[in-house]
């Protein structure tokens, strides 16, 4: 399993991710930066707007985040306290632990597992890891995958920092998932940080949509393969 790094440099290098670069930087550009300020008020409305509960009975999935050495960050301890208080409340729920880590050193969702546990969430609970993934959209593409194997429905809480929601409800609707957003965090609080968080999402929310519309407009069966 490479690390992220090694994953980011491979996509750098992927003709169909440079081609759908170049589109999204012609569409921007064209639109005097209308287009990037759209998908970035995008990505705040639903940062600011996600709730804290569930009211789905699916299956919950939590994204994991890189956790070097099994050090968990702020953003991925408050994704581990919403789940452990969802669970908490549910404890007959499925759950997918999402995310997976380069090799000889314990995967994302092996970390939010003994996070969960940690933070007294009984043991005979209904946990499923997803090993594999390296970003958002394998997170999604894997867990659907086991869910259908496993016959769950498709029918999911997504659960993640609210600067990350956009993204993850991007890719469940281009996937076919059911889904609803379920904030780690209780509230955004704007600080520099946030704010460059939700930039950065907003780029990957825009290059997600305006390559998968171009994928559709030159049918490129090859690039939706890729995204849905």
């Amino acid at each position: 399993m490479r690390s992220r790094r090694d994953h980011k440099r491979s996509l750098l290098k992927d003709t169909d991710v440079l081609q759908v670069l170049g589109v999204s930087a012609l569409a921007c550009v064209g639109s005097a930066g209308l287009l990037y300020l759209y998908y970035f008020t995008r990505v705040w409305r639903t940062a600011v707007t996600a709730p804290v509960a569930s009211g789905n009975s699916g299956c919950l999935l939590v994204f994991g985040k890189h956790a070097p050495g099994g050090r968990t960050d702020p953003d991925f301890n408050d994704r581990l306290d919403r789940a452990a208080a969802l669970l908490k409340a549910d404890a007959g729920r499925e759950v997918l632990l999402l995310g997976g880590g380069p090799a000889g050193v314990p995967t994302e969702a092996e970390v939010a597992l003994k996070g969960l546990f940690a933070r007294g969430v009984a043991r005979d609970g209904h946990f499923h890891l997803e090993h594999e993934s390296r970003d958002t959209l394998q997170n999604l593409r894997n867990a659907r995958e086991l869910m259908q194997s496993r016959g769950f429905a498709t029918s999911v809480t997504l659960l993640s920092s609210r600067y990350h929601l956009a993204r993850c409800q991007q890719f469940a609707r281009q996937l076919g998932l059911s889904a609803e957003l379920c904030a780690a965090e209780g509230r955004f609080r704007w600080s520099w940080s946030s704010a460059r968080k939700l930039a950065s999402e907003a780029f990957y929310v825009c290059l997600t949509d305006v390559g998968t519309r171009w994928a559709r407009l030159i049918r490129s069966e090859r690039m939706l393969l890729r995204v849905t």
